[in-house]
């Protein structure tokens, strides 16, 4: 793997893929937002996704990692890997709705093997062709990365099941139509089920959620209030419910790298950028030894991040299962991804340090990423426990 702040690969299809994608989001898409005068703090709404939505999957990048059957082109996770990547380097508002990532096909796509044929034709279908958006409410306060500890209780009854709690930073929720629903089953201890739930049903309340460092109005809670659900709606079997919503947990690990990835390549190139353009007492920002060993750090960092992560999709691709290696990647590209947007940062001064500026978008999107999806401790767990496991 070279390395280049525009890469190319050596799979004709993949190549061909990127440069399809990047066309779009710096031509059609870039176009669009500029008409509508968005920003990352924009308030969207699902109008404005859905037509993102429904134009992405025109152009065939709405799902496109689903089989065939669904509509997609089979991706291998290399392939949507490099997709995911150049999202992240885009820098455009509306890019997580490019691909599906938020409420859309990649969001559903792993509940295909567990649905009921009447749940894929009533919730996940209309999801992956555009006409609907789910959210996955899992999270609580007091039940963040130990989700064992959620309150939220599902008590049967005739015909289906009453769900009863509030569930938090719910992504997506704002515009979503229904959500995945993970609750304790009341009574048991350790028995957790996972529920397909409309979010216009009586009982179910959908709220702001709180703001996050980025200022994207994505999050919201979900109040279920005794809200009936049909056991149709019961997505694989009572107690299966974590195991569901936390399935191909590893792939899932590695597929949030390539996001940030594409984000701290984004940094670095703002960097380069400002540097060679920024005049300083005796010259060039650029000319200063000390930024440009900088710039060889960010670069050299970046390289190493992205080498380690496809790598490891590179073995899930040949069939493997590193489980170890993602923790390792999530870990190391999240440290990793930050401090580069936090030394471009650093670079562009306090032009840097003014809200709304791009590099301040990446910055808090990068940060946040070292906690969300599992915090560098869970990595840092999760690496010495298979570790200790393999020797001991």
């Amino acid at each position: 793997m070279t390395f280049s702040l525009r890469p190319t690969y050596d799979d004709p299809t993949v190549q061909a893929l990127v440069e399809r994608l990047r066309d779009y989001l710096e031509g059609e898409l870039a176009d669009h937002e500029r008409e509508l005068g968005l920003e990352h703090t924009s308030t969207l709404d699902r109008a404005t996704l859905q037509q993102v939505w429904l134009r992405s999957r025109e152009l065939g990048f709405y799902g496109i990692h689903l089989p065939p059957e669904l509509g997609g082109e089979g991706l291998s996770w290399t392939a949507l890997a490099a997709l995911k990547e150049e999202i992240g380097a885009s820098g455009r508002v509306l890019a997580t709705s490019v691909l599906g990532d938020m409420g859309g096909p990649l969001r559903v796509g792993s509940l295909f093997d567990v649905a009921t044929p009447e749940q894929v034709e009533e919730f996940l279908l209309p999801v992956v062709h555009g006409h609907r958006a789910c959210c996955f409410s899992i999270t609580e306060d007091d039940a963040g990365s130990d989700v064992r500890r959620m309150t939220t209780t599902a008590t049967p009854a005739p015909g289906g099941y009453r769900l009863t709690g509030r569930k938090v930073f719910s992504t997506g929720g704002t515009f979503a139509d229904f959500a995945v629903v993970v609750a304790r089953m009341a009574g048991e201890q350790e028995a957790y089920s996972a529920f397909l739930v409309d979010l216009d049903a009586p009982g179910v309340r959908v709220v702001p959620g709180r703001l996050p460092l980025t200022g994207q109005n994505v999050e919201s809670d979900v109040v279920l209030d005794d809200c009936f659900v049909p056991a149709l709606n019961l997505l694989g079997a009572e107690g299966e419910g974590l195991r569901i919503a936390l399935g191909r947990i590893t792939a899932n690990r590695l597929l949030h790298c390539p996001t940030a990835l594409g984000g701290a390549r984004r940094a670095l190139e703002i960097a380069l950028r400002h540097a060679a353009a920024r005049p300083v007492s005796g010259g060039l920002l650029l000319e200063k030894q000390a930024v440009q060993h900088t710039l060889a750090d960010m670069a050299t960092e970046l390289f190493a991040a992205r080498s380690m992560t496809y790598a490891a999709l590179a073995d899930l691709d040949a069939g493997a299962r590193p489980r170890m290696e993602s923790f390792m990647c999530k870990l190391y590209v999240g440290e990793t991804a930050f401090a580069i947007a936090d030394r471009s940062l650093q670079l562009l001064g306090k032009a840097g340090m003014v809200q709304g500026t791009e590099i301040e978008h990446l910055w808090h999107a990068l940060r946040m990423f070292r906690v969300l999806t599992g915090p560098s401790e869970i990595q840092r767990n999760g690496i010495v426990r298979d570790l200790v496991g393999a020797v001991l």
